[in-house]
């Protein structure tokens, strides 16, 4: 550890927001304090231990900016985790955005669930979140059931299939009072809210009616909906009495993981809960208000929190411009400490399942650093491409901390449609992001993992020393029945790490989520309708055939769902087959 004594004497007794930084001077970490001179100072006096440990013996400077007020050096060092996302600070592992239950604000009303509804600007009505996703998809399926809402996305030009079963009004086809709709989604909102006996009654007299017309499969699956309800829907037997609506979030820490427990009350019933256990430093305060405005970038803010008398009140309230209430006494209070104990019982629950994992990465760690004769191993980057019958191709990096993802790091490349193969698509995708990296002054990895053997390896070395880059690689070579077999270094030489230790467990995990990454991404481009530039690709389509296939099928997917008959009608037989194989290799590859 550095000799700081000197450089400390100069930081003031003054608010603000402070940066470690390693030998390679990226910051490693970012914190804040009322008191700059006392709390860095507070990293170089005194027995640390853990994670705090781990961070003050890879400082090897430390930088801060001065600002007038606590509440804006909390916004200064949000703004700082955001940009640079530094390895110390807390990780959220679950960075998905919690389903929510909408109801359109459109003429015909629909039902569905939700996710990014930050995104969502339009005034529809939302309900939740749901941290089981399941019960919100039964919910919805219960009730497009019971209530004939519009079911598609835009109208079609005749009635479907829900309309002949009486599960839809046949919105496309005629006009429908519009008290008529009213009233089903005054229901619906009653019923989610928590009102939940209506629709009980509803149920209970349809089964009736299935049951007396001898339709006992139908009577069968209502009943298995008042069960839903009673175990998805009933929520929990928390009952305020009040229509209150907010979230309570509440913690224990145990050496250095930090245990969270988050309520969601909404109209006074405790709605659902999340949890999350992660590693901390020695300042749980600054993680625990870190984590609270992090869970806010990704959900909907709350009209009121509840927080326990450890955490700032107001300096939460006026950054995140709400109602932040400690309880001191009454229900509420009890909710903080049963939130609490919530905490507790999971973190003792993990707290040694968490500990051995810990124990493995680490040892994972010092084995690949000896094996590759490095200093440290922290940030990993690995990269793979996918491919539609080797053409439009994309490209994905994954990066992981200590064998743990860093999710928000990761990234998606479009490939230039000139590429026909997986080295120059692989070469493309090393370049731009390297090449960016420099120019943007990215922290660059410790260690880049190639999903491939000494072609692979070839081409990362070909590109670093392109950009006079010098970063140890690694190659997960696979063998003829495509498992990896062993692991390669930049002289293509093989380590000799077992294929059942845990440093070959955690490099197989990562080759799995780059590929899953790689996979997804290319999924949801061709989803969303973005590749009809397939046919630009196919030999024997130009622009005039183009036109004419979208002019006759209307889509992409319709296209794909025509037979090579159909297509050859417009296209002839040889192009008809060559469109009809580029549509469906991929779910070919899926299988």
């Amino acid at each position: 550890m550095k000799d700081f004594k000197e450089k400390l004497k100069l930081v003031p007794e003054l608010p603000g927001s402070y940066q470690m930084k390693d030998k390679n001077g990226y910051i490693i970490y970012v914190g804040k304090a009322k008191n700059l001179k006392k709390r860095v100072s507070s990293y170089f006096r005194g027995n640390v231990t853990g994670k705090t440990a781990m961070l003050v013996s890879d400082i090897d400077d430390f930088e801060y900016i001065v600002t007038s007020s606590e509440l804006e050096s909390l916004i200064l060092e949000i703004n700082l985790i955001k940009k640079y996302n530094p390895k110390y600070n807390i990780l959220l592992k679950d960075d998905k955005s919690y389903p929510y239950i909408e109801i359109t604000n459109e003429l015909y009303p629909r039902l569905r669930v939700v996710r990014n509804v930050k995104r969502n600007k339009r005034t529809h009505k939302l309900f939740g979140p749901y941290p089981n996703v399941t019960a919100a998809r039964k919910t919805v399926n219960m009730i497009n059931r019971l209530y004939p809402l519009r079911k598609c996305e835009k109208l079609p030009k005749k009635e479907c299939l829900y309309y002949h079963i009486n599960e839809c009004l046949g919105y496309c086809i005629k006009e429908v009072d519009k008290e008529i709709i009213k009233s089903m989604t005054d229901e619906i909102t009653s019923f989610l809210k928590g009102n939940s006996s209506f629709i009980k009654e509803k149920i209970v007299s349809e089964m009736e009616k299935a049951s007396n017309s001898l339709n006992y499969e139908k009577a069968l699956e209502l009943r298995e909906m008042l069960t839903d309800i009673d175990i998805t829907l009933t929520k929990q037997n928390i009952d305020l009495k009040k229509n209150y609506n907010f979230d309570i979030f509440a913690y224990t820490k145990i050496d250095n993981y930090l245990s969270i427990t988050v309520f969601f009350i909404r109209e006074g019933i405790l709605f659902g809960r999340h949890h999350e256990t992660l590693q901390t430093l020695d300042n749980e305060i600054d993680d625990m208000e870190e984590y609270i405005i992090k869970f806010y970038d990704k959900n909907i803010l709350a009209h009121e929190i509840l927080i326990p008398d450890t955490l700032n009140a107001s300096l939460l309230s006026d950054y995140l411009n709400i109602k932040v209430h400690v309880p001191q006494r009454g229900e509420l209070k009890k909710l903080i400490d049963l939130a609490k104990e919530n905490s507790k019982v999971v973190l003792n629950e993990e707290l040694e399942t968490l500990k051995k994992d810990e124990n493995k990465k680490v040892a994972a760690l010092n084995e690949l650093k000896e094996l590759l004769g490095v200093e440290a191993i922290s940030r990993m980057e690995s990269f793979d491409n996918s491919h539609l019958f080797g053409t439009y191709y994309v490209g994905a990096m994954v990066v992981f901390n200590d064998f743990e993802p860093l999710k928000n790091d990761y990234r998606k490349y479009k490939i230039s449609t000139e590429v026909k193969d997986d080295l120059s698509a692989m070469r493309e995708v090393l370049y731009r992001r390297y090449y960016r990296a420099i120019m943007d002054n990215e922290q660059l990895p410790d260690l880049i993992v190639m999903d491939g053997g000494e072609t692979q390896v070839s081409v990362a070395k070909e590109i670093l020393s392109s950009l006079n880059l010098s970063i140890p690689i690694i190659g997960l070579k696979k063998d003829n029945h495509h498992k990896t077999s062993v692991v390669i270094d930049s002289n293509y030489k093989i380590l000799d790490i077992k294929s059942d230790s845990n440093l070959f467990l955690y490099l197989s995990k990562i080759q799995e989520e780059v590929h899953r990454f790689a996979i997804s991404y290319h999924r949801n481009i061709k989803s969303k309708g973005l590749l009809s530039s397939y046919l630009d690709l196919i030999k024997g389509i130009g622009e005039k055939r183009r036109k004419e296939l979208l002019k006759q099928f209307g889509s992409m997917k319709k296209i794909k769902e025509a037979s090579k008959l159909e297509l050859s009608k417009i296209v002839g037989d040889t192009v008809a087959e060559n469109l009809y194989q580029v549509l469906h290799e991929e779910d070919e590859n899926e299988k």
